[in-house]
């Protein structure tokens, strides 16, 4: 099988290209679950307004204020709130459309519906709450997890809640600064807020480990009795109230503790629960991050695709003096920019297909399969948003000065990207712990079959089989680095085998991203749209092959003639490709709304 038109050497000619259908196109980038593409129309509507759009003049107190605003408007697209903060697929194409608007306003949608409705939906161990308040947004909701000391090691926090029996309340307090909560948006912006805090629970002097506690933090007036907030400076990118946040004896009542089968206080004191030790119950009870991070790699993703689009448009808009005295022709006609698009939108299909594939696994998993659909996730949150971030960079650098102003959307971009990298388990951590999980708790990939060298380079089965073979090879190297380093020393030995752990999940990930491309262009009847995917798709496979050609030549996985074509494959590749880059990126149906806002896009 070979994919799309069999590439040649032979001298291009220019014939006239097929034109490719932007709907079918749209339609297979955004079939998502049972409601399928409805689901991305609900959200692509709301951000369409005018609600949406970029406001220079306001203040960065305003603009704080503002994601409250933007927030409370989609809640209004939401018939049930706490169905929704059940419904991860919902919540990730939220993040999807809105981020690329605001990031600030995902921010707090995240935390709102996901980490803190969405952890007292979780208990149906306690008796039933009452929830109007936040399901209206009359109160914010917001999770405190990390603290200053305590960040990707969020198990060993140190925030105390001590079970007081003769008051059968709690009493939550920070014991020092190093436990005061980190980063949340728990300020005045907004109105009222009520918070999830993550404390030890403390029963008689004995640690029963970290468990969730329902606690107001303010009402109209301020900040409640015991409660300190202090805001933070501000960061990059989009403006959140992020703040520091301590507890001073605060009382809590028995209520306010988030059960489930994680554990169960009694009333006598007593703590049962149907997981084994504290770090597990720990991870049981924050267990909605696994959906957060499902919602930040759909933030890059959003933001990735409306990053292209804007500056596939520009590159179209944006004419140059060409090499005949008094020709102007466009950015798009030079081969070294559009190509540097083109090879970006392919990864942002692979992502996108990737990013379905994730869900999917996450929402359909059984308890047997919940760790490998945990650790699914994280890669994909760890590949997408390091992938956005390049994406994000790459359309700027493409709209010259022009880019650099926050007006038209593509300047404060890659600095929103950065939240997502470091939110819900920071990537470099979360690669770590999914590569030392693989050394030994994941299957060692079969051997593949050695290339004849007659194989077309756009094979898919060709290219796939090389990243099998150099996932077997760093999973190899990750073992054999591990049994290499010295007894004892447990952080020696991984230290020692970190790098081809690494390694393994990159090139792992790689192939599930290749995977769920190729598998959605096996879903495409349209021949001219199958046509163009199919060469979309090998051209993500050959620079990934590329980029690892060294070592796939070391290995056998690519003769040397294979090696040598790779430049001139993928330079066919693009020119292929080059005519039907607009279309590609108009299917990513960013809002009209939003691109003719943006100045440089609309002649200002």
């Amino acid at each position: 099988m070979t994919m799309g038109i069999p590439i040649t050497m032979k001298t291009e000619t220019r014939t006239p290209h097929p034109v490719l259908d932007q709907a079918a196109v749209a339609s297979l980038l955004f079939q998502d679950g049972p409601e399928g593409k409805d689901l991305h129309d609900r959200w692509q509507r709301a951000v369409a307004s005018a609600l949406f759009r970029y406001r220079p003049e306001l203040s960065t107190r305003q603009r704080r204020q503002l994601a409250y605003e933007r927030l409370r408007a989609l809640n209004n697209e939401v018939p049930s709130p706490e169905r929704f903060a059940d419904d991860p697929r919902g919540i990730a194409a939220l993040h999807e459309w809105a981020a690329p608007m605001d990031v600030a306003t995902i921010t707090v949608a995240g935390i709102h519906y996901n980490l803190f409705l969405g952890s007292v939906v979780d208990d149906r161990v306690s008796p039933p709450r009452e929830l109007t308040d936040f399901t209206t947004m009359a109160r914010m909701g917001t999770f405190l997890c990390t603290e200053r000391a305590h960040g990707n090691d969020a198990a060993a926090l140190e925030t105390v809640a001590r079970y007081d029996r003769e008051s059968d309340e709690f009493v939550l307090h920070t014991p020092h600064p190093g436990a005061q909560k980190y980063m949340p948006n728990t300020s005045s912006a907004g109105g009222p807020k009520t918070a999830v805090v993550a404390a030890r629970l403390v029963v008689d002097d004995k640690d029963l480990g970290a468990f969730l506690f329902l606690t107001p933090l303010s009402d109209e007036y301020g900040t409640l009795p015991g409660v300190t907030v202090t805001l933070l400076p501000e960061r990059t990118g989009s403006p959140v109230d992020h703040c520091v946040t301590n507890f001073d004896t605060v009382r809590l009542p028995r209520t306010a503790l988030l059960q489930g089968a994680h554990g169960q206080l009694l009333p006598d004191g007593t703590l049962v629960s149907a997981v084994g030790s504290p770090r597990k119950r720990f991870l049981h009870a924050i267990g909605r991050v696994t959906v957060g991070k499902l919602c930040m790699s759909a933030a890059g993703l959003g933001v990735a695709r409306a990053a292209l689009a804007i500056a596939v448009r520009y590159a179209y808009t944006r004419h140059i003096s060409g090499p005949v005295a008094g020709q102007r022709v466009p950015l798009a006609a030079h081969r070294s920019h559009h190509s540097r698009l083109l090879d970006h939108t392919a990864t942002a299909y692979a992502m996108t297909f990737l990013h379905r594939v994730a869900t999917e696994r996450w929402v359909t998993h059984t308890p047997e399969e919940r760790e490998d659909a945990e650790r699914t996730v994280a890669v994909t949150k760890a590949w997408i948003t390091w992938q956005a971030r390049d994406i994000a960079t790459e359309s700027r650098e493409r709209c010259g000065a022009r880019g650099l102003f926050p007006v038209n959307g593509l300047a404060d971009m890659a600095a929103n990207i950065d939240g997502g990298i470091t939110a819900e388990g920071d990537n470099l951590a979360i690669c770590c712990k999914a590569g030392a999980e693989m050394i030994f708790g994941h299957d060692l990939a079969e051997e593949p079959v050695r290339p004849t060298g007659a194989e077309q380079l756009t094979d898919p089965g060709l290219l796939r089989r090389a990243l099998t073979t150099a996932e077997r090879y760093w999973h190899l190297a990750a073992r054999r680095d591990l049994r290499a380093g010295q007894g004892g020393d447990a952080l020696g030995r991984w230290n020692n085998a970190s790098g081809a752990a690494l390694e393994l999940v990159e090139v792992y990930t790689v192939g599930k991203a290749a995977d769920a491309l190729l598998a959605a262009c096996a879903r495409v009847s349209d021949p001219i749209a199958r046509t163009v995917l199919e060469d979309l798709s090998a051209l993500f496979l050959l620079r990934q092959v590329s980029a690892r050609s060294g070592l796939l030549l070391a290995e056998q996985a690519l003769t040397a003639d294979q090696v040598r074509d790779l430049p001139q494959v993928l330079h066919t590749l693009r020119t292929r490709l080059a005519p039907h880059l607009d279309t590609l990126t108009r299917a990513f149906e960013v809002p009209e709304e939003h691109l003719s806002s943006l100045p440089m896009l609309s002649g200002a």
